[in-house]
């Protein structure tokens, strides 16, 4: 009986197992179709003629604080001053 209680544990792990394997592989799928969504959309705006280097750059600051944004301007100023830029 303890074999039979053991391979009932197994199988229930296994299937566990399995769910968690596969729902992590859908949402492989599904990061991979966003990522080509987006290649999509700056493929769309590089033909329409904007720069999406500095658009990728635009997005990344508005995922950013601003007093971060202010903080790293205000040094990076200052270090521009300090080599005369």
């Amino acid at each position: 009986m303890s074999d039979d209680v053991t391979d009932a544990q197994s199988s229930v792990a296994a299937q566990e197992l399995r769910q968690f394997v596969e729902r992590y592989e859908g949402l492989e799928i599904e990061k991979k179709d966003i990522a080509d969504a987006q290649k999509e959309v700056m493929a769309e705006a590089k033909g329409r003629g904007y720069d999406t280097k500095v658009m990728r750059k635009l997005i990344a600051l508005r995922k950013r604080d601003a007093n971060d944004i202010a903080e790293e301007e205000a040094v990076l100023d200052m270090y521009k001053a300090a080599l005369g830029m």
